[in-house]
C-alpha cells in the first residue's frame, strides 16, 4: 500500500513539474509584450502607467492690469457745527452718531438777548419811518410856497435834505433790524448738510461763541465715500509712456479707472468705485502723485480715516499669456517653466513675466497659444519618463464638484 502511495504521489510532481516548464515560454512571451508603451508613454501591458501631472493649456487674452496701492479713506464732505453768536446752550435737539438732514435743528443758545433786539430795531426802525413822514410832509408843503415866493429857497432846500436824511435813517433801522434777526436765527443751530454727526463737543450750561466761533459738533457725509492713495511718480510716468507707444491702453474710454477696495481683514469691498482725478503736483518728500477715488457706500460700511488697499486698473495689456504662479520656478537666473508635449515628453522652457494678477504671473515672452504648462506633479517625475497630461484643477476645485453629486442625491431623497 506505501508503494502504490509513493508511484501516485511521484507521477502528481513530474505532472506539475511539466506543466510549469511548458508555460515558461508563454509567460516570457506575454511580459515582453507588456513591456511597450504607446505614444503618450502610458504601458501598454500590466507595467506601471505614466505618472499623472495636471497642465493647464495656454492662451492668449486681453489682462486689465491691476495696481495695489495703500489708501485712506475720508468722508466726501465734512462740515463743523459751530455757534456764531455768544449765549448759554440751552439745548441740545439730536442723538449722538445718528443721520441728520439739512436744516435739522441741533442746538438751542439762549434766545432772550436777541429777542430784544430785535424789538429794540423794530422800534428803531418805526421812529425813522415817522420822521421820513414828517420831513415827507414839509417838503411837499414848501414846493408851491417857494413857488409863490411865499418861503425862502433855502427853507425849502432844508426841508428836501430832512426828508432825504429821514429816508437814509430808515434804511440805516431796516438793516439793523436784519441784522438783529440773523443773530437771532443764529440762537437756533441747525446742520449746514445732510451726514451723520457725531458726538457733542459741549454739554448744555455751557457759554460758547463769546470771543469765537466754538465748535459744537461735527456733520460727515458718509455716502459717497472718498479714498486717497499715492502711486509712485516714475510708475505714473511708464504706465503713460506705454499707452503713447501702444504697448497699453487705456483701461476705459471714458478715461475713468475702475478701483477696488480691499479691506484690513483682508475682504474685497462689494461695490466699485471710480477715479476722479490724479493730482499735478508730485510730493517733493516723497516722489509720489495724489490719487483719489469716489466709493458708494449706503449701508455706511466704510468709515472715515480706515485705512485699506486700493486695486485700481489704470490700462489693459492684449495678447498676454496667464499661468497659475505655482506653474513659475523663479531664480537668480531668470523664470522658466515645465513644458510637456504631445508625447508626454516634459522639458524646462525660460520665460519672461510682468506682473501678477489674481494669483497668476502674465508672462511676457516664451510660451506660445495651445502649449501645455506643467502646475503640478513635480515631485512625480523621474528623468525623462514620459508623463501623462490631465487637466489641472485649483485647489479646491475637485471637492466641490464632488460635493455637487452628493448634494444633488440627498436632496433627491
Amino acid at each position: 500500500m506505501a508503494a502504490l502511495k509513493s508511484k501516485v504521489s511521484l507521477s502528481v510532481t513530474f505532472g506539475a513539474c511539466r506543466a510549469a516548464f511548458l508555460a515558461l515560454p508563454v509567460a516570457l512571451a506575454l511580459a515582453g509584450c507588456g513591456a511597450k508603451s504607446d505614444p503618450q508613454g502610458r504601458p501598454s501591458g500590466g507595467g506601471m502607467p505614466s505618472p499623472e501631472v495636471g497642465v493647464v493649456t495656454v492662451a492668449p487674452s486681453t489682462v486689465g492690469l491691476i495696481t495695489e496701492l495703500p489708501g485712506r479713506l475720508e468722508a466726501s464732505r465734512v462740515a463743523q457745527v459751530r455757534a456764531r453768536v455768544a449765549g448759554i446752550l440751552q439745548k441740545r435737539l439730536f442723538r449722538e452718531g445718528s443721520d441728520v438732514k439739512a436744516g435739522q435743528l441741533l442746538f438751542e443758545i439762549d434766545s432772550a438777548p436777541y429777542r430784544a433786539s430785535v424789538a429794540s430795531a423794530e422800534a428803531s426802525l418805526a421812529r425813522a419811518q415817522a420822521n421820513l413822514t414828517q420831513a415827507t410832509a414839509q417838503a411837499e408843503r414848501y414846493k408851491p410856497l417857494v413857488e409863490a415866493n411865499a418861503v425862502s429857497k433855502q427853507d425849502y432846500v432844508n426841508a428836501v435834505a430832512a426828508r432825504n436824511l429821514a429816508e437814509a435813517d430808515v434804511a440805516a433801522a431796516r438793516a439793523a433790524l436784519q441784522t438783529t434777526q440773523i443773530n437771532l436765527g443764529y440762537a437756533s443751530v441747525t446742520a449746514p448738510i445732510s451726514g451723520r454727526i457725531g458726538r457733542a463737543l459741549v454739554t448744555e450750561g455751557a457759554l460758547v461763541g463769546q470771543g469765537e466761533a466754538t465748535q459744537l459738533a461735527v456733520v460727515q457725509q458718509v455716502d459717497p465715500m472718498y479714498v486717497n492713495f499715492t502711486q509712485s511718480a516714475g510708475e505714473v510716468l511708464r504706465l503713460r509712456k506705454a499707452i503713447r507707444s501702444g504697448k497699453l491702453k487705456r483701461a476705459s474710454a471714458s478715461d475713468s479707472a475702475r478701483v477696488r477696495v480691499v479691506l484690513e481683514d483682508g475682504t474685497e469691498y462689494p461695490k466699485a468705485g471710480k477715479l476722479l482725478f490724479a493730482d499735478l503736483t508730485v510730493d517733493p518728500t516723497s516722489a509720489q502723485i495724489m490719487l483719489r477715488a469716489e466709493l458708494p457706500n449706503p449701508e455706511a460700511i466704510l468709515l472715515p480715516g480706515m485705512y485699506v488697499r486700493v486695486r485700481i486698473e489704470q490700462a489693459q495689456a492684449s495678447e498676454v499669456i496667464l499661468v497659475p504662479q505655482q506653474a513659475v520656478m523663479r531664480s537668480g537666473t531668470g523664470d522658466s517653466v515645465m513644458v510637456v508635449s504631445a508625447e508626454g515628453k516634459v522639458s524646462p522652457r525660460p520665460i519672461k513675466v510682468g506682473p501678477a494678477q489674481n494669483g497668476q504671473w502674465i508672462v511676457l515672452d516664451g510660451l506660445k497659444a495651445g502649449e501645455q504648462v506643467m502646475v503640478d506633479g513635480f515631485q512625480k517625475l523621474r528623468g525623462n519618463a514620459p508623463v501623462k497630461a490631465v487637466p489641472w484643477q485649483p485647489a479646491g476645485a475637485g471637492r466641490r464638484d464632488a460635493a455637487k453629486p452628493a448634494a444633488s442625491a440627498a436632496a433627491g431623497k
